[in-house]
Protein backbone atom coordinates (compact mmCIF):
# COMPACT_ATOMS: atom_id res chain seq x y z
CA UNK A 1 0.00 0.00 0.00
CA UNK A 2 1.58 3.33 -0.70
CA UNK A 3 2.30 5.91 1.80
CA UNK A 4 -0.32 8.23 -0.46
CA UNK A 5 -3.09 5.55 0.36
CA UNK A 6 -2.04 5.06 3.79
CA UNK A 7 -2.06 8.93 4.65
CA UNK A 8 -5.40 9.05 3.29
CA UNK A 9 -7.05 6.20 5.86
CA UNK A 10 -5.17 7.72 8.92
CA UNK A 11 -6.72 11.08 8.10
CA UNK A 12 -10.43 9.86 7.34
CA UNK A 13 -9.85 7.54 10.81
CA UNK A 14 -9.22 10.75 12.90
CA UNK A 15 -11.51 13.25 11.17
CA UNK A 16 -14.27 10.95 11.51
CA UNK A 17 -13.24 10.13 15.13
CA UNK A 18 -13.05 14.10 15.60
CA UNK A 19 -16.55 14.94 13.48
CA UNK A 20 -14.73 17.16 11.15
CA UNK A 21 -15.54 14.36 8.39
CA UNK A 22 -18.96 12.69 7.89
CA UNK A 23 -20.10 9.64 7.02
CA UNK A 24 -20.30 10.70 3.64
CA UNK A 25 -16.77 12.34 3.37
CA UNK A 26 -15.50 9.22 4.32
CA UNK A 27 -16.88 7.15 1.47
CA UNK A 28 -16.05 9.34 -0.62
CA UNK A 29 -12.14 9.63 -0.17
CA UNK A 30 -11.99 5.92 0.94
CA UNK A 31 -13.53 5.60 -3.10
CA UNK A 32 -11.00 8.27 -4.03
CA UNK A 33 -8.13 6.06 -2.33
CA UNK A 34 -9.68 2.58 -4.04
CA UNK A 35 -10.91 1.45 -0.23
CA UNK A 36 -13.72 -1.64 -1.34
CA UNK A 37 -14.22 -1.61 2.53
CA UNK A 38 -13.59 -1.59 5.91
CA UNK A 39 -14.48 -2.92 9.30
CA UNK A 40 -15.11 -1.25 12.56
CA UNK A 41 -14.01 -2.76 15.58
CA UNK A 42 -15.60 -1.09 18.40
CA UNK A 43 -14.55 -2.79 21.08
CA UNK A 44 -10.58 -2.04 20.40
CA UNK A 45 -11.41 0.76 18.67
CA UNK A 46 -9.79 0.50 15.29
CA UNK A 47 -11.06 0.02 11.72
CA UNK A 48 -9.22 -1.92 9.03
CA UNK A 49 -9.20 -1.22 5.42
CA UNK A 50 -9.31 -3.04 2.88
CA UNK A 51 -7.89 -2.73 -0.97
CA UNK A 52 -8.96 -5.44 -3.94
CA UNK A 53 -5.94 -6.66 -4.31
CA UNK A 54 -5.94 -7.73 -0.55
CA UNK A 55 -3.84 -5.45 1.10
CA UNK A 56 -5.01 -3.79 4.11
CA UNK A 57 -4.06 -1.20 6.71
CA UNK A 58 -5.52 -1.02 10.34
CA UNK A 59 -5.89 2.02 11.72
CA UNK A 60 -6.01 2.70 15.63
CA UNK A 61 -8.80 5.00 17.18
CA UNK A 62 -9.43 6.79 21.14
CA UNK A 63 -11.32 4.12 23.38
CA UNK A 64 -14.54 5.53 24.47
CA UNK A 65 -16.06 4.78 28.06
CA UNK A 66 -19.01 2.84 26.91
CA UNK A 67 -19.12 -0.94 27.03
CA UNK A 68 -21.34 -2.87 24.84
CA UNK A 69 -24.89 -4.11 26.36
CA UNK A 70 -25.09 -8.05 26.45
CA UNK A 71 -28.61 -8.17 24.14
CA UNK A 72 -28.18 -7.03 20.78
CA UNK A 73 -30.44 -4.12 19.75
CA UNK A 74 -30.94 -3.75 16.13
CA UNK A 75 -33.78 -1.19 17.15
CA UNK A 76 -31.35 0.63 19.25
CA UNK A 77 -28.54 0.40 16.24
CA UNK A 78 -30.85 1.50 13.31
CA UNK A 79 -32.06 4.73 15.96
CA UNK A 80 -28.62 5.90 16.29
CA UNK A 81 -28.38 4.87 12.12
CA UNK A 82 -31.41 7.61 11.61
CA UNK A 83 -29.79 10.02 14.33
CA UNK A 84 -26.37 10.01 12.24
CA UNK A 85 -28.00 10.47 8.93
CA UNK A 86 -29.77 13.59 10.22
CA UNK A 87 -27.21 14.77 11.59
CA UNK A 88 -28.04 15.56 15.32
CA UNK A 89 -25.38 13.39 16.86
CA UNK A 90 -21.34 12.89 16.56
CA UNK A 91 -19.69 10.28 15.12
CA UNK A 92 -18.30 9.44 18.92
CA UNK A 93 -22.24 9.49 20.17
CA UNK A 94 -23.14 7.44 17.14
CA UNK A 95 -20.48 4.98 18.45
CA UNK A 96 -22.10 5.31 22.08
CA UNK A 97 -25.50 5.03 21.42
CA UNK A 98 -24.61 1.64 19.04
CA UNK A 99 -22.43 -0.03 22.09
CA UNK A 100 -25.21 0.70 24.41
CA UNK A 101 -27.44 -1.14 21.63
CA UNK A 102 -24.91 -4.32 21.89
CA UNK A 103 -23.09 -3.50 18.92
CA UNK A 104 -19.58 -4.73 19.10
CA UNK A 105 -18.59 -4.26 15.83
CA UNK A 106 -19.75 -2.98 11.92
CA UNK A 107 -18.69 -3.66 8.40
CA UNK A 108 -18.47 -1.55 5.39
CA UNK A 109 -19.06 -2.31 1.92
CA UNK A 110 -18.63 0.71 -0.07
CA UNK A 111 -19.12 -1.71 -3.58
CA UNK A 112 -21.99 -3.36 -2.02
CA UNK A 113 -23.03 0.06 -0.79
CA UNK A 114 -24.27 -1.36 3.15
CA UNK A 115 -23.43 -1.56 6.31
CA UNK A 116 -23.19 -4.95 8.74
CA UNK A 117 -24.00 -4.32 12.29
CA UNK A 118 -22.85 -7.08 14.42
CA UNK A 119 -23.52 -7.89 18.46
CA UNK A 120 -21.50 -10.42 20.26
CA UNK A 121 -23.50 -13.87 19.42
CA UNK A 122 -23.62 -12.36 15.87
CA UNK A 123 -26.96 -10.68 15.50
CA UNK A 124 -26.74 -8.54 12.55
CA UNK A 125 -28.58 -5.39 11.60
CA UNK A 126 -28.06 -4.55 7.98
CA UNK A 127 -28.28 -0.76 6.35
CA UNK A 128 -28.57 -0.23 2.86
CA UNK A 129 -26.62 3.60 1.96
CA UNK A 130 -29.37 5.91 1.78
CA UNK A 131 -30.53 5.82 -1.72
CA UNK A 132 -29.19 2.53 -2.21
CA UNK A 133 -31.31 -0.81 -3.16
Amino acid sequence: MDDEVRTTLIEVSRGSDAGSVTFPGVVAKLIEAGVERYHTDLVRSNKTYYLPDGQSETVSGERGDVAPAAQFSAAGVDAAVRASQAGTISYREFCERILAAGCVGYFVSITGRRALYYGRSAETHTELFPGAR
